[in-house]
């Protein structure tokens, strides 16, 4: 299927008044992708102290994305066709019924709007904005080098706060990288780290004809290693692990092989690498111990020596399971997690999460969600946005695995850090519209649009 509007003529056949006309925007629209980039590189825009319980959040990255939408509305408007197939209308229209529908249904409708609004702009105009704004190869290697550079950036700077001991606390010791985004968002340079892992990665493989380039890029990929480690996020190795796994395997498993060999060597050289820095600071297991730690913690819930982060996440599962019991077909509303988080909840579940370092003094930040992207849904929309969300990733997944081309493994391995991170987390922070941007290059590789009742598989072609 495609969705298109009458044709009208391009720019340079147009009498001189229309031309003129067309001038003040015309590089936006000619490339829309420049907008997706700016979108990745304004989430390193520092927000300063927020209030993390308030309704809505608005940062520089979340106006770039409304203004690619907007693109996107006035080239549709100005006549351009907007390449859409059957499955993608059908599965991110799914979507959008089934959060109208829970918002409709739920607990607190007037509350649900926000939470509503904010999912339709995460999972499907930003997604369809970015689907349509990749046009050509020039498109995609700018959104994933937007990527590689919001990672170096972040990387750079969290890399900093851990030798110089000026990040967030961990273990009683300013040594957690968090980047520009602060102790409330300890999670979001993690992500960003990954994600320009993954992509520096990619597109190693794909500029492989460009000696320089490829080099400069696997340079990359290994200095962002050492960021990511410092972060001490579980959630993204493990996601990372995966993504490059998949990356590796699906542009060649002999590849993936000696990847393997690097990858263990690095861990080596990573845990030494923390370990010596950690002890030089001063700090005392915080470094390749810390990292061991942090990583055996993840199945520790009991006995004395758990992890409350693990085990209040834990707790946080089943609240949200209960939460779904109570309201099985539609949910309990978009944002109805907070509000029914208490009369739901374990006893022993804490109030909130401890924060302190990185230039903000203690906090106590409460916890909003059940950080699992598919347990939010199913307590907050029920079986039917469950299926819905459901649906659309697994078809997102299986087309990203099956379509071929050097942009393929890239793609998927993105994708599979999105869904696997969902286990361990949920959308909400700085880089939610990163988690766009991403389900927006999943659906333009697994969704093509229908050309003469066949799908158009997109390409990237390698150049020197």
């Amino acid at each position: 299927m495609v969705l298109s509007l009458p044709y009208r003529a391009p720019v340079a056949q147009r009498p001189a008044w229309a031309r003129a006309s067309a001038h003040p925007a015309v590089g936006l629209l000619r490339r829309p992708s420049l907008v997706a980039a700016a979108t990745i590189l304004l989430v390193c825009v520092p927000t300063g102290e927020k209030d993390v319980s308030a309704a809505v959040h608005i940062t520089a990255a979340d106006v770039a994305s409304g203004l690619l939408v907007l693109l996107l509305a006035v080239d549709v408007a100005r006549g351009r066709r907007i390449e859409l197939s059957r499955s993608a209308a059908v599965l991110f229209g799914a979507v959008t019924v089934a959060g109208a529908v829970a918002t409709i249904t739920s607990i607190d409708p007037q509350f649900s709007v926000s939470g509503f609004v904010r999912q339709v702009q995460i999972f499907v105009l930003v997604p369809l904005a970015v689907l349509a704004a990749l046009r050509d190869r020039t498109d995609l290697r700018l959104v994933l080098g937007s990527f590689v550079l919001a990672a170096l950036i972040e990387g750079a700077v969290g890399a900093e706060q851990y030798l110089t001991r000026t990040g967030a606390s961990y273990t009683g010791q300013p040594i957690r990288a968090v980047g520009t985004f602060g102790v409330l968002d300890v999670m979001a340079m993690s992500g960003v780290v990954s994600f320009g892992l993954l992509a520096a990665l990619g597109l190693s493989l794909i500029e492989r004809q460009s000696a320089w380039l490829s080099r400069v890029l696997l340079a990359s990929t290994a200095f962002l290693a050492f960021p990511l480690a410092v972060s001490f996020s579980r959630g993204s190795w493990i996601a990372t692990a995966v993504g490059v796994t998949v990356l590796l395997l699906k542009a060649d498993a002999k590849l993936a092989l000696r990847w393997a060999g690097v990858g263990l060597a690095a861990a080596v050289v990573l845990f030494g690498a923390s370990g010596t820095g950690a002890s030089g600071a001063g700090g005392v297991g915080a470094g390749g111990g810390g990292i061991a730690k942090r990583l055996s913690s993840i199945g520790t819930v009991s006995g004395g020596n758990e992890d409350h982060s693990v085990s209040d996440r834990y707790d946080l599962w089943a609240t949200a399971r209960a939460i779904w019991a109570d309201h099985p077909a539609t949910g309990a509303g978009p944002k109805s997690f907070y509000q029914l988080r208490d009369s739901h909840a374990p006893l022993r579940l804490s109030s909130g999460s401890d924060t302190a370092g990185a230039g903000s003094g203690f906090q106590r930040e409460p916890l909003l969600s059940p950080h699992n992207m598919y347990l939010l849904v199913l307590s907050d929309q029920g079986l039917l946005g469950f299926t819905a969300y459901g649906t659309l990733f697994l078809v997102l997944l299986l087309g990203c695995l099956r379509r071929r081309g050097p942009a393929g493994p890239v793609v998927a391995g993105l994708l599979c850090w999105v869904l696997v991170d969902f286990l361990y987390a949920d959308i909400g922070g700085t880089t939610t519209v990163l988690t766009s941007v991403i389900l927006g290059l999943a659906a333009w590789s697994a969704l093509p649009a229908d050309q003469a009742g066949q799908d158009r598989a997109p390409a990237l072609e390698a150049t020197a």
